[in-house]
């Protein structure tokens, strides 16, 4: 589980191709924090696996395509800075988007933040918090913290 001290984040789809597709200005924070070894990004293989499903869906391979971001350099960027864990057991309550419900189930079992901004996700941030789990849409809310 977490060691004491570590920032301990679990990141959704939409925000990883943010940092690694998109170069999203708003998560510079997020790099920062990321490059420093007090904080582990923990992923799920088949987190991996969606990431690389979604590497290919027509508008962000074209997207990849004008700006030169081959999938195998972001997927290389993803395994150098998460650290692989085994899948979670279930959450007691399911979000309404199933794709996501494995990044809440991660979220909840190593009570990390989970950074998101599914809205599907983010209707469930109250009850998580109520078991230590928080759900953020940006990362100076983390910071903050």
């Amino acid at each position: 589980m977490p060691r004491e001290g570590a920032m301990v984040l679990v990141i959704d789809t939409n925000i990883v191709l943010d940092l690694y597709v998109f170069d999203d200005p708003r998560w510079v924070a997020l790099h920062r924090a990321l490059a420093h070894a007090g904080t582990r990004w923990l992923a799920t293989d088949a987190m991996r696996g969606e990431l690389t499903r979604v590497l290919d869906y027509p508008a962000i391979r074209a997207w990849r395509e004008r700006t030169g971001r081959d999938a195998a350099t972001v997927l290389r960027r993803f395994d150098a800075r998460t650290e692989r864990v085994p899948a979670a057991p279930a959450a007691p309550w399911r979000c309404a988007d199933a794709d996501d419900q494995p990044f809440i189930d991660l979220a909840l079992a190593w009570r990390a933040t989970l950074l998101s901004k599914d809205r599907a996700v983010l209707r469930l941030a109250r009850r998580a918090a109520t078991r230590g789990v928080p759900i953020r849409s940006c990362f100076a809310e983390v910071e903050q913290t």
